[in-house]
């Protein structure tokens, strides 16, 4: 570690970063050929460079979660004995992640370094530490670099707020909008948060205008992208866009297809994650954004950030939530036609407002209580007439 990059391979020139993840990326291959039936016969016996890796199908969430429920539990894409893992986690969908032993086996070091952390710093990690991975994908980055963690999780302000008095943590983790929550509350209680210099988010939007309160208040936050399948992808440096992550390398497809666009042009961000432990090759993540050239402090490319979804599933406050999930609450309560969820945002927090058309307006209770259920997400319900719903096939309009 320097004082402004975490280790000397985020300097190195394009040459020797795409001669490296080649020949990453031939072992895992030879790996994934004589271990991983579904790749047996559809992968070469190595690639000859790079752009070769439009030859190679598209691996998708779906395909994922088929593949898992057929053979549990990680679908036979994991690289060697289950015995040999960390953790297990159970993401909505539901699709079952691992986490391997490795140090920063999920690549949030940088991510955290390059926001400033440094170490000895205390994070105060907001993440849940309940069955899926962003809080272990944090805490893992943060002890890499040598910092304590505060497991706090999400809620309980008022206890977050003692840990603030007591423990004084320098980095905030977690989604923007609880950052400005406990920033209000702890000036409503007279709390000293001034400790608090450092904001490191992702799984919600952060407009600019919050991230200018937060700044306007002490805070300086970046941002980085990331998923529970591939950890950490790519992150703000102070650079434009964001830098991709020295695990993993990104192309960008036309939606629908395998096929990379050019540099610049919007389309499908998918990853090949170079892991012994769970290689996943294209990867599809369902979210759009675009390649933008080498700059700032960092020799790597870089990607836009966030520009949407390549589907209709969304995240909301750190969590995705997809059409199916919608299907799943239409089944569960009987009478419902076309249904219909709308995501906005007030106060800088997401909302969730499901519309359904239902002839019993007796039904909100159920399709509040199914909706909390299946998503694992509060929002509210709004009964419709019978037909009167756009014919338009949308099953979740972001309005954000």
């Amino acid at each position: 570690m320097t004082a402004d990059h975490y280790d000397q391979t985020e300097t190195r020139s394009d040459t020797d970063r795409a001669a490296d993840q080649l020949a990453r990326l031939n072992a895992q291959i030879g790996r994934m050929r004589a271990t991983q039936p579904l790749w047996a016969d559809r992968l070469p016996e190595r690639l000859r460079d790079l752009a070769d890796l439009a030859a190679l199908p598209v691996l998708r969430k779906s395909d994922l979660v088929e593949l898992q429920a057929r053979h549990a539990p990680f679908g036979g894409l994991l690289g060697g004995p289950a015995q040999g893992l960390r953790r297990l986690f159970v993401s909505p969908g539901p699709i079952f992640d691992p986490e391997g032993c490795a140090p920063d086996w999920w690549g949030s070091a940088r991510a955290l370094y390059a926001a400033g952390v440094r170490k000895g710093d205390v994070v105060l990690n907001t993440f849940s530490y309940h069955l899926t991975p962003a809080a272990f994908i944090f805490e893992a980055g943060a002890q890499a670099i040598g910092c304590p963690v505060i497991p706090a999780g999400p809620g309980n302000t008022a206890d977050q707020l003692t840990a603030i008095t007591q423990y004084r943590p320098r980095v905030y983790v977690g989604v923007p909008d609880f950052l400005k929550i406990l920033l209000d509350k702890a000036d409503e209680a007279g709390v000293d948060r001034s400790a608090l210099q450092i904001g490191m988010v992702t799984g919600a939007a952060l407009p600019e205008s919050l991230r200018a309160e937060l700044a306007g208040r002490g805070v300086a936050v970046r941002q980085c992208y990331g998923t529970a399948d591939l950890g950490i992808v790519a992150y703000e440096d102070g650079g434009p866009g964001m830098v991709l992550n020295e695990g993993v390398i990104v192309e960008i497809l036309r939606p629908g297809t395998g096929d990379p666009v050019p540099d610049g042009e919007v389309g499908e961000i998918v990853v090949t994650r170079l892991d012994a432990d769970y290689p996943l090759l294209r990867f599809a993540t369902g979210d759009m954004s675009a390649i933008l050239p080498a700059s700032g402090p960092r020799t790597n490319r870089r990607i836009k950030g966030w520009m949407g979804r390549a589907d209709q599933a969304t995240k909301i406050k750190g969590m995705f939530v997809r059409p199916e999930q919608i299907a799943a609450i239409a089944r569960a309560v009987p009478g419902c036609q076309r249904l219909r969820l709308e995501v906005s945002r007030s106060g800088e927090q997401d909302r969730m407002h499901l519309l359904a058309e239902h002839p019993d307006q007796g039904a909100v209770e159920a399709l509040t209580g199914k909706l909390a259920e299946i998503t694992r997400l509060k929002g509210s319900v709004q009964i419709v007439a019978p037909g009167s719903l756009p014919n338009d096939g949308k099953v979740i309009a972001d309005l954000r």
